[in-house]
């Protein structure tokens, strides 16, 4: 029974962990406003957020008062390195905009739009 007990935990871990999405890890962004950052991208249930882990400006890593805010969320995987319905915060405004992002390797480009307007950054993968 207990070799049982213990194949059915590998089990379900093993489908835990196959299941995370290839975007999920630290990102770093581009420079804006003179400021970069880390994020922290992650499973939100069926669905992708990013989380602001450390930031830097040119005079190195300091503390920002937007550290642990959300900086993405309600992204959906489309499939094929694609999400898509999301909504991203630009701290240098204070302005959210709705936003889509395409992992190709270790680089993701995110952007922001209004309306048919959009911008954006390629991000680059930390870890």
């Amino acid at each position: 029974m207990r070799f049982m007990t213990a194949v059915v935990t590998a089990l379900v871990l093993g489908a835990g962990m196959a299941a995370a999405d290839p975007v999920e890890g630290l990102w770093k962004t581009e420079v804006d406003d003179g400021n970069y950052a880390i994020i922290d991208v992650s499973a939100c249930g069926a669905r992708i957020c990013g989380v602001i882990s450390r930031t830097f400006n040119a005079d190195g890593e300091f503390k920002s008062e937007v550290i642990g805010r959300q900086i993405v969320w309600d992204m959906m995987p489309e499939g094929g390195g694609a999400y898509g319905d999301g909504k991203i915060w630009r701290p240098s405004n204070d302005k959210v905009y709705r936003s889509k992002m395409k992992m190709s390797g270790n680089s993701l480009k995110v952007s922001g739009c209004i309306g048919p307007i959009c911008l954006g950054q390629n991000w680059t993968r930390v870890q």
